[in-house]
């Protein structure tokens, strides 16, 4: 018996292979709150009876299902891939690099199609009996990542699913050992594409990124399921950067309106060799939107700079994860 409250609760995540279509969990993310909810649409009958004064319970129909909600959690060294693969959209294989037991995974900017998830929660009665709730045909509707002074690297996931099944088994939950990103291992760089550099002065990071999808896909024959979802519009990458004003290099970029790459990494403990736990965010070009310094008073000054991404017309933007995991 788990332990009768959010203690014992589980979210388990899979890939499809054709949307909504179940696949047993075969990844366990430890998460810190979550909000995916079965959405049910419902119409009652409004026809008269003489002397009737209440609706009929049996002339009420269930039109169509959907799900929607989010999922938080700390962004670790292990077990991210199948997330950030649903995010970014590139299916993508685990290189080793050299003959150690570091691997890198490369999610590049692509369409998401074909890019689903099963997502099977479970939650507990208050008697340690914990309920499933499979969620089928999870797609990344948007993802911010994180990170502040003092804290970790968290990421917010947001999904768009087509049912919620509860007949599945729940399955038995195993984590591998994993450490959280945080701010002592985060780094900011930017420059000319692949020849960044470091700067200093960055105090708060927060890239989120948008994947508009047309998800009101209802058609007949679909017994009130939806199709997968379809990308309508392009693909929206923003971000800040919250900063003391030590240099005026994004200051200048602000005025000028320049674009320069941008690499946000974390880089933790060694694997092997010359290889460490690994997470990077490269976009290769960046605007800066607002964020002039002002003064405000007596403290230091500390500009806000708003960004958005863009392609500079060669290379998409990417996150890279290297890690002991040798499948997504």
């Amino acid at each position: 018996m788990a332990i009768g409250s959010g203690l014992g609760a589980q979210l388990g995540i899979a890939a499809e292979s054709a949307y909504g279509t179940f696949v047993a969990p075969t990844r366990f993310v430890e998460f810190t709150k979550e909000s995916l909810v079965l959405k049910k649409t419902t119409a009652q009958s409004a026809g008269i009876a003489a002397g009737r004064l209440l609706a009929l319970s049996s002339r009420r129909v269930l039109t169509r299902r959907e799900v929607s909600g989010s999922i938080d959690l700390e962004i670790c060294n292990k077990s991210m891939g199948l997330l950030i693969q649903a995010l970014m959209g590139t299916s993508v294989t685990p290189v080793q690099q050299a003959t150690t037991t570091a691997y890198l995974q490369t999610h590049t900017l692509a369409d998401t199609a074909g890019k689903s998830l099963t997502i099977q929660k479970g939650v507990p009665l208050t008697t340690g009996t914990v309920t499933d709730k499979t969620f089928l045909g999870c797609k990344v509707t948007s993802a911010e990542l994180s990170c502040e002074v003092g804290g970790m690297l968290t990421g917010t996931f947001e999904f768009d699913g087509k049912d919620c099944d509860e007949t599945q088994t729940l399955a038995t939950a195993s984590y591998p050992a994993m450490s959280p990103f945080h701010f002592g291992q985060m780094a900011i760089r930017t420059g000319t594409y692949g020849t960044e550099t470091a700067r200093d002065g960055i105090r708060k990071v927060s890239v989120k990124v948008e994947r508009p999808q047309a998800a009101e896909r209802f058609y007949a024959g679909q017994a009130g399921l939806k199709k997968e979802p379809i990308s309508n519009d392009q693909v929206k990458i923003t971000g800040t950067l919250e900063t003391d004003y030590v240099d005026t290099v994004l200051d200048d970029l602000h005025t000028s309106d320049g674009a320069t790459s941008l690499v946000w990494e974390f880089v933790g403990a060694n694997i092997a060799s010359t290889y460490f736990d690994t997470f990077r965010v490269t976009l290769p070009a960046v605007r800066f939107d607002e964020g002039p310094p002002i003064v405000d008073g007596f403290d230091v000054i500390k500009p806000t700079m708003n960004f958005t991404a863009l392609y500079d017309g060669t290379n998409q933007p990417k996150i890279e994860i290297i890690s002991t995991d040798t499948t997504v």
